[in-house]
């Protein structure tokens, strides 16, 4: 008797929720990256090499309408010799939910150092492209891009 009766709460109980209309909400926000993950990302690519500015041309509006396909180009001055050329290129965010955006892998034959494609923003933020040349070096570049509609940040209810 005394599992029917608590069967019975139970349903009872269940029931009244739904007829209350007790559904839960549940909104989901990814984390967002912060100067210092930022910061910390780079670290893990360029470690305790010095990064200087120049030699790298990021292209990427500075006015973005939707944050969710934002075309974006990186290209190097640098030949592309075997004896000195650029190996990699990284982009890093600053507001995303994941700092790193990419990392590109080149040599001399590519032919010229640059990279092109789209990305999602989250936010109104900072995009850094760093390029790694065969000699060691790390040249970077930096621009502050405003997303009027940001991506990355759709609610579920």
């Amino acid at each position: 008797m005394q599992d029917e009766s608590t069967r019975r709460k139970f349903l009872g109980l269940a029931g009244s929720a739904v007829v209350l209309g007790a559904v839960p909400i549940v909104t989901l926000r990814p984390a967002e990256a912060t100067p210092a993950t930022l910061a910390s990302a780079i670290r893990n690519v360029v470690g305790e090499a010095v990064v200087r500015s120049g030699r790298v041309k990021l292209e990427v509006p500075p006015l973005v309408e939707n944050g969710n396909t934002v075309p974006m180009t990186v290209s190097v001055q640098n030949p592309m010799t075997p004896e000195d050329h650029v190996k990699s290129i990284h982009v890093f965010n600053e507001k995303n939910p994941q700092p790193n955006i990419g990392n590109f892998y080149l040599g001399p034959q590519a032919g010229r150092a640059q990279i092109s494609t789209r990305i999602r923003l989250a936010d109104s933020q900072k995009i850094v492209a760093i390029a790694r040349l065969s000699d060691g070096s790390f040249w970077s570049a930096t621009v502050d891009v405003v997303v009027t509609l940001a991506a990355c940040t759709e609610e579920v209810i």
